[in-house]
């Protein structure tokens, strides 16, 4: 039997460096993704096209105090509910976005955007998305370090492109 079968894969000595080289930079790109999340989720809960923000630094989040007494950080992922939309509208949101690419992942420096229905929890029985809210208006930003900006521009003329 060989190492890998036994102990997992076994990364080559570049992909060892690459690995290293992100760790070193690992802090300031989550300092600044999370302050994007954050004012991200401050925007967004002022919008009156916004049904609901679902993001731990914001103290409206029913999990705010915990976040602060447990985690050094508040992470770079935005859950909100466009009010009144349907699953097209939803896509339709997504695709409006130019910053950021539409997919169903966490993401890494780059900005991502999906509908978790359509996406993360597609596979899921529709009774048991509906009962941990995962419905057809949630949509998902993993925010990345692209300048604040360009961020709410984009996000802005998102929302005009839906209305």
């Amino acid at each position: 039997m060989c190492i890998r079968d036994r102990y997992g894969g076994c990364p080559s000595p570049f992909e060892c460096y690459l690995a290293l080289r992100g760790l070193k930079t690992l802090p300031v790109r989550m300092k600044r993704a999370q302050r994007n999340a954050l004012k991200l989720a401050q925007m967004l809960e002022k919008s009156p096209q916004i049904e609901k923000v679902f993001y731990p630094g914001l103290p409206s989040h029913e999990g705010y105090e915990l976040n602060k007494k447990q985690a050094r950080g508040t992470g770079a992922i935005v859950s909100f509910k466009l009010k009144g939309a349907d699953v097209d509208t939803s896509v339709k949101f997504c695709l409006a976005l130019h910053l950021f690419c539409f997919a169903g992942s966490l993401g890494g420096v780059e900005g991502l955007v999906c509908v978790p229905t359509q996406f993360t929890h597609g596979a899921l029985p529709p009774e048991f998305k509906k009962k941990v809210g995962v419905t057809d208006n949630l949509v998902r930003i993993s925010l990345g370090i692209e300048d604040y900006e360009d961020i709410e521009k984009d996000i802005t003329n998102a929302l005009k492109a839906i209305s």
